[in-house]
């Protein structure tokens, strides 16, 4: 049987506030530990049936760049829903609301940043 392991460092600031966060993983190519600006991960409790979330983000992160990270989340992970539940109909249906998303998204960023 073959281990992998994920390591994530995160730098916090004194109120706790994320200023850097850098993963590697075991089977990686990169040689170094990787920057990120944000991250999102989750797991599955199977006993109490409800997803455990750790969402960090840092304070380098820009607005723009959150809805576009939340767009490709929500695009991706309908095909992992795809790839796991050979539902086409439903994982097309997310896939359309991530384009939707993304769309009001960027409309509502000219709107406000009055470009």
């Amino acid at each position: 049987m073959h281990k992998s392991s994920i390591s994530i460092d995160i730098l916090l600031d004194p109120d706790k506030v994320p200023e850097s966060i850098h993963w590697n993983a075991t089977d990686s190519s990169a040689e170094m530990a990787q920057k990120a600006k944000a991250m999102c991960l989750a797991f599955w409790d199977p006993s109490d049936k409800t997803a455990m979330r750790i969402d960090l983000w840092t304070k380098e992160m820009m607005v723009d760049e959150m809805g576009e990270f939340f767009y490709q989340m929500l695009f991706t992970m309908s095909d992992t829903f795809l790839r796991a539940t050979k539902n086409a109909e439903l994982a097309l249906e997310m896939k359309n609301f991530s384009e939707g998303f993304i769309k009001k998204f960027r409309a509502a960023q000219i709107t406000e940043n009055g470009a």
